[in-house]
């Protein structure tokens, strides 16, 4: 700070900048050692005597921020200085400066923001930068096309936007009707570009329906002849697929390879007919597969809790056919390393799991000798269990999930028989609140938040494995019946996954299953979805999402590596 205040004394200063009609006396060596640009401008572009010099095309305001990097190495940047500061920042080669100004853009990435950035990126070629902002407009693909600057986007961005395989979308419809708002913005220039931005949408993934009404029949794609070969070999793909009823991640062509998800549903161990295992599979919804998950932890477990938190899945207490644990191990999904953490004060089987700020929630389950009421969290800054006030009612194979800010857990057994009831947990009271009773005794039920509500899924009530479905409203303190599932389960997975809950393996009656099915609030019905692989009850589900190694977890993209070439369509006479 010496230099600082020699500067701001006019004291053994050495130069004086002009720029935009305002003087800086400042010290050409410290202004040197900032930036290569004035290192050149003091040592080469002029003569020792030199000492005024003119500074053109930059703002005053932004030459009193340079210096006070150069002097202070502190940067100011605001929303109003910000792209002035990152252009001259870059002509004067101050990497400090473009590497702060870098950082402020990343974060404050939004929807209508991120395609300027983009722009910025590519035109004075921050590569990282671009990758980034690039994987930001790849996930909020759907609210990015919302926004004014979409279609500034050049065909080239474009183009390579939808085309990539980590592009995220819902529906293949998106996608197009993207192309439709970017096209009809300039449409007499820009209606030529269709035949190389149509061959970039997965046209074979569409609902029938909608490629009949708005694809074929869209009259830009009618009159474009490369498009009419796009269209028959589309309607080619569908056939086939119908006929042959494999699953289309086996189909090598691009038009109807699934883009990789944001989100995957993992199954965690469980029982397998007779014995525990340490199966790991996720379910790839945008393939419609299960896909084995390589696993070195050669523990088999069931009765166990799961939950994924900061790029790992944290699996927790359980029974491995002979021992209650009360230990913890860390999956970390991205370098795929196991780990052992703090182990629970309690041994737990059957346990009760949740997530709420950032802590993971250990409730209930079954030592080996009694049910238990009692509850722990643990912080994983800190990597520390700690108790927290016990349930009202003892209760293994309850089910519990995060619903409004308070941990709901619902049913159990509690030694002697299967409850109904349910209750609520505040983390800022350290208070459990007891609810409505469900209209059903469930053990072994899976419980989660979905839609607004909490929905108990299934179970046991001592007589017979359940298929009905309830939904807790908070606000009334009131259950009400919810369409059934297909097929009765108990101590089976639960998960949400692309607004639709899911219901994985469980116990039926007579053995453990490998059938799932899921349930879209928006139609009120069940569906199968592809089975595991293997079956088990006594599993535990959690979603992953937004791994930079997502793809790892995803069934294989056939002729991956295409993604980034172009589609060879035969030309139709």
């Amino acid at each position: 700070m010496v230099f600082e205040e020699l500067r701001r004394n006019h004291y053994l200063c050495d130069a004086v900048l002009h720029v935009e009609g305002t003087q800086f006396q400042v010290h050409k060596l410290v202004l040197c050692n900032c930036s290569p640009y004035f290192r050149s401008l003091f040592a080469s572009w002029s003569t020792p005597d030199d000492n005024i010099f003119d500074i053109p095309n930059l703002s005053a305001d932004v030459m009193r921020v340079f210096i006070e990097f150069a002097y202070t190495g502190v940067v100011t940047i605001t929303a109003d200085n910000i792209s002035h500061l990152f252009t001259a920042a870059d002509r004067f080669d101050v990497t400090g400066i473009t590497q702060a100004c870098c950082e402020v853009m990343l974060e404050s990435l939004s929807p209508n923001a991120c395609l300027n950035t983009l722009i910025v990126a590519n035109n004075f070629y921050y590569p990282e930068l671009r990758k980034r902002v690039f994987s930001y407009v790849l996930k909020h693909f759907e609210e990015v096309v919302r926004s004014p600057d979409f279609v500034q986007l050049s065909v080239e961005d474009f183009s390579k936007i939808i085309k990539h395989d980590l592009l995220n979308v819902r529906q293949e419809s998106a996608v197009f009707e993207a192309i439709l708002i970017w096209i009809n913005h300039s449409y007499h220039y820009r209606k030529r570009h269709i035949s190389h931005l149509l061959p970039n949408v997965r046209l074979a993934l569409m609902d029938s329906r909608y490629f009949s009404a708005h694809v074929i029949k869209n009259e830009m794609v009618r009159r474009n002849r490369k498009c009419n070969a796009y269209l028959i070999r589309t309607m080619k793909l569908m056939l086939d697929i119908g006929m042959e009823g494999m699953p289309i991640s086996l189909f090598p062509d691009v038009f109807i390879r699934p883009r990789v998800p944001q989100a995957v549903l993992m199954a965690v161990g469980g029982w397998n007919i007779v014995h525990p295992t340490n199966h790991i599979e996720a379910f790839d919804n945008r393939a419609k597969r299960w896909v084995p998950v390589i696993n070195s932890d050669n523990t088999p477990r069931a009765y166990h809790g799961a939950v994924f938190l900061n790029g790992s899945v944290y699996i927790m207490g359980g029974f491995d056919g002979t021992e209650q644990f009360c230990t913890m191990h860390k999956y970390n999904l991205v370098n795929r390393t196991w780990q052992e953490v703090a182990p629970m004060h309690i041994s737990r089987c059957y346990v009760s799991v949740a997530l709420l700020h950032g802590c993971i929630y250990a409730m209930g389950g079954f030592d080996g000798i009694d049910r238990l009421e009692t509850a722990e969290r643990y912080t994983p800054e800190t990597n520390q269990w700690t108790m927290i006030a016990s349930m009202n009612e003892q209760r293994s194979d309850a089910s519990s999930s995060t619903m409004n800010e308070k941990i709901y857990i619902c049913g159990g057994f509690n030694g002697v028989e299967c409850l109904p009831s349910a209750e609520s947990y505040n983390s800022l009271t350290d208070q459990w609140t007891t609810i409505a009773d469900m209209s059903n005794r469930r053990s072994g039920v899976s419980v989660t938040a979905y839609a607004g509500e909490l929905y108990a899924v299934g179970g046991f009530t001592g007589l017979a494995r359940l298929k009905t479905v309830e939904a807790y409203n908070p606000e009334t303190n009131r259950w009400r019946p919810v369409p059934s599932m297909t097929n009765p389960r108990s101590n089976f997975g639960i998960a949400v996954l692309d607004e639709q809950l899911y219901a994985v393996g469980g116990f039926n009656g007579f053995t453990t299953i490998t059938c799932a099915e899921r349930f879209d609030v928006r139609t009120g019905v069940w569906s199968d979805i592809w089975d595991m692989e293997i079956s088990r009850s006594a599993l535990s589900c959690c979603v992953v999402h937004d791994l930079p190694n997502m793809a790892d977890y995803c069934s294989s993209r056939a002729a991956l590596a295409e993604s980034e070439e172009e589609v060879d369509v035969p030309s139709v006479q």
